[in-house]
């Protein structure tokens, strides 16, 4: 079993930048891939950007790439979503999640296990 906490929201102005953590518990993040997600009011949750247990390999949404980065720290058991040139569009609960699926997914389903999110408000 694996917790997850994320931390790291807030409200922010447009062009802001915001760093998401995520620490784990229970069970060492090195045997998982990571990914990030995020879902605004009336919306279906979408994927954001995961990494790679093994190489570290990263995968991003076409919405978010070159603004976002996502890091791990398996010292720490911790993830990160570095948030730069906010848009109100990013407007969303962020959520971390783990999965120790073969591959890396970008589907919610492929992932077991979730934090309970931090609210990103990007305000024009």
């Amino acid at each position: 079993q694996v917790q997850l906490v994320e931390s790291g929201g807030g409200l922010v102005q447009v062009g802001d930048s915001l760093r998401l953590s995520c620490v784990a518990s229970g069970r060492t993040l090195s045997r998982y891939h990571m990914g990030w997600f995020r879902q605004a009011p009336g919306k279906e949750r979408e994927f954001v950007a995961a990494i790679s247990r093994s190489d570290g390999t990263t995968y991003y949404a076409g919405s978010v790439k070159g603004r976002f980065t996502i890091s791990r720290d398996n010292a720490k058991n911790a993830v990160y979503l570095q948030m730069n040139s906010l848009m109100p569009e990013d407007t969303a609960v962020h959520y971390c999640a783990a999965t120790d699926y073969y591959s890396v997914p970008r589907a919610p389903s492929g992932y077991k296990y979730w934090g309970q999110g931090t609210q990103v408000t990007v305000s024009s």
